[in-house]
């Protein structure tokens, strides 16, 4: 009985590591300002945002985040390229793909900004979605 309250306890700490400040970018499932207006919305949650690519969708992660920079609502905090194996083709053999984690925080005229817009009309309300 011990190691079964053991195992739940770990898997408490196991479910505490999800970041929930991640958004993991297709480059074919939606369109890239979907994304930029995620990312605008976990930025202002979570006070920064981590986009995660593999293979033909990381143009669209470095996409978003020169969008977000240009308009002077992020700045890069960290970047990581990897390679990993995913299994691809029909025999299940293992290929591996580009991977790329970027990590961007706001700001410091992030909220300005935010607010700016709303008043002008140019962007949605976020905290009316959440």
């Amino acid at each position: 009985m011990e190691e079964v309250t053991e195992a739940v306890s770990n898997l408490n700490v196991v479910d505490s590591l999800k970041k929930n400040n991640r958004i993991q970018v297709s480059n074919t499932k939606k369109p890239v300002f979907f994304y930029v207006n995620l990312s605008k919305r976990y930025m202002q949650q979570y006070n920064e945002v981590e986009l995660s690519a593999l293979g033909m969708a990381i143009s669209t992660v470095v996409l978003i985040a020169e969008i977000l920079k240009n308009n002077g609502l992020a700045i890069e905090k960290k970047i990581t390229t990897s390679t990993v194996d995913v299994k691809e083709d029909m025999r299940g053999r293992p290929v591996q793909k580009a991977k790329i984690e970027v990590v961007l925080g706001k700001t410091m005229n992030f909220d300005a900004l935010m607010l700016a817009g709303q008043n002008d009309g140019t962007m949605v309300n976020i905290q009316e979605q959440s």
